[in-house]
């Protein structure tokens, strides 16, 4: 059975107290500067990260994946995630040193990403549902797959052979677009800090709960209708504090507080029609 959303809700807080922690280890360890870095990374990549749930979504809908099967699809899609963003980090960081041009590069996708967001909704989910098919046609062409779930099973055995079922099918796809998404979120968080550690560890702590938020906001993005208008801007903020770090200055702190006030105002903003339906005399 798929986790409630009550336990789903508990490892949210469980992975957002540990992020937050972590920014103060952070602060024990080396200086006040590097510490609201990485609290600015860390908002950054998980308000980013809530816009993989609307493609997973549209994934397991694709792919006819029951909820009680779709943990174990996030589990491993999560893992896969880390271990590619890591090179990714790493081959970004050893660009920005050698290439300093390409940060204009950088801001160009960053920006491109917000126009996605905005602009690109349905195409997005178009491209995912093709994506899906095509995903399963190359995927016979190498190995066999079957059209069937086998339980929680990634793979089953027919007539002797090995098959992939349709969460393999899934799990591919989940990972492919999850490289899309971090060609948008790591030069975005570029933008803040270029500190390894940081970078690779604000990651690491906004997609390890992505699974359990996931639970927990599947019933609920729907209802958060100016989400999309919101990571666009934390994104163009981003595009340009890339671009124009060698000229203007905006510390770290002054980040968190942008950032944060962009995600409030998006979430204030999406529930008010909802209070006003729900106290008509206000």
């Amino acid at each position: 059975m798929p986790p409630t959303t009550k336990r789903s809700a508990l490892w949210v807080a469980w992975w957002v107290a540990l992020g937050l922690a972590f920014g103060v280890w952070i602060a024990s360890t080396q200086q006040g500067t590097a510490a609201a870095e990485y609290y600015a990374a860390y908002l950054l990549e998980l308000s980013l990260s809530v816009d993989n749930l609307f493609v997973f979504m549209i994934i397991f809908s694709e792919l006819n994946i029951p909820a009680d099967h779709q943990r174990r699809v996030l589990g491993w899609g999560i893992i896969g995630a880390l271990v590619f963003r890591a090179v990714m980090i790493a081959a970004g960081l050893a660009l920005i040193q050698r290439f300093h041009w390409i940060l204009y590069l950088f801001g160009a996708f960053i920006l491109f990403a917000a126009w996605r967001i905005l602009f690109a909704e349905e195409r997005e989910r178009r491209v995912v549902a093709e994506a899906c098919d095509v995903c399963s046609t190359w995927i016979a062409r190498v190995l066999p797959v079957s059209p069937v779930l086998h339980g929680h099973d990634f793979w089953r055995r027919e007539g002797g052979r090995l098959v992939a079922t349709p969460l393999f099918v899934a799990l591919v796809v989940i990972e492919t677009t999850d490289i899309v998404f971090a060609l948008d979120s790591i030069p975005a968080v570029f933008a803040i800090t270029r500190n390894p550690l940081i970078v690779y560890s604000s990651n690491v702590l906004a997609m390890v709960g992505l699974r359990s938020l996931y639970f927990v906001l599947s019933a609920a993005l729907d209802r958060l209708r100016y989400l999309r208008q919101g990571l666009a801007v934390v994104l163009v903020f981003s595009a340009v504090k890339l671009v124009g770090g060698d000229h203007v200055h905006i510390s770290p702190g002054l980040s968190v507080g942008i950032i944060g006030v962009v995600l409030g105002l998006t979430i204030a903003l999406s529930l008010w029609p909802r209070r006003i339906a729900t106290h008509p005399g206000i």
